[in-house]
């Protein structure tokens, strides 16, 4: 997807996120039809359905809901079971254009011992507030519910941009959808590597406020003309 779309009314970008779907899922990032994603719409948002497995899935699968989560008349198929999730996100965050979430295998186990990911290392910056929260875990809610929904928001708050979710996953959100698919495998990495080092009894050093910092103005300045 072009890092310049932010909404989702065009085939392509609808396209995209299939695409987008199938990879994570070939990852192994959504046992069993689990994980969903989102692109923010002019009238809403467009999710991935319930239930359907994303080899299957094709552009026309994709569920059109107004903001509330409402979907359209018609819809080909129920929206993913956390439509009330995305919906939150992407009327409180108007910096979100896509929102994804995953049950990837090491961020979730973490996850299971309610447990975030400290600010171990410098591409944490990413899931935004320049990293110093690290990537928290939010308070338990029973999935699909309008609690889970507030409970991501409430540990997401204005500034970070990804977040484990109690017993469940992850979810990530970017301003466009290439970067909330990056960040959700993002967590996933650096999941990884935090429980690599308790389980090898080493005590991971997390970064200074000042180590943070620059690795956030270095990181901004990444890749970008000399």
């Amino acid at each position: 997807m072009d890092g310049t779309a932010g909404m989702s009314d065009g085939s392509e970008a609808r396209a995209a996120l299939v695409e987008a779907a199938r990879a994570l899922d070939a990852a192994g990032f959504m046992p069993q039809k689990s994980g969903n994603l989102s692109l923010r719409t002019a009238e809403g948002f467009v999710v991935t359905p319930s239930g359907l497995p994303y080899a299957r899935m094709q552009a026309g699968d994709l569920v059109e809901c107004d903001a509330a989560g409402a979907p359209r008349p018609g819809a080909p198929h129920r929206p993913s079971s956390e439509w009330r999730l995305h919906a939150a996100i992407l009327r409180a965050r108007p910096d979100a254009m896509a929102v994804v979430h995953t049950h990837s295998p090491r961020a979730t186990a973490l996850a299971c011992a309610r447990q975030g990911i400290p600010p171990i290392h410098y591409m944490i910056t990413l899931a935004g507030d320049g990293g110093r929260q690290g990537i928290p875990c939010a308070a338990h809610a029973a999935f699909g519910t309008e609690e889970l929904a507030q409970s991501a928001l409430a540990a997401l708050g204005t500034s970070l941009r990804a977040v484990l979710l109690a017993n469940h996953g992850v979810v990530a959100l970017g301003a466009t959808l290439a970067g909330a698919v990056a960040l959700a495998r993002e967590a996933e990495n650096l999941a990884g590597q935090y429980l690599d080092l308790r389980a090898a009894g080493l005590a991971p050093v997390p970064l200074s406020p000042a180590e943070l910092a620059e690795a956030a103005a270095r990181l901004g300045a990444y890749g970008r003309p000399a």
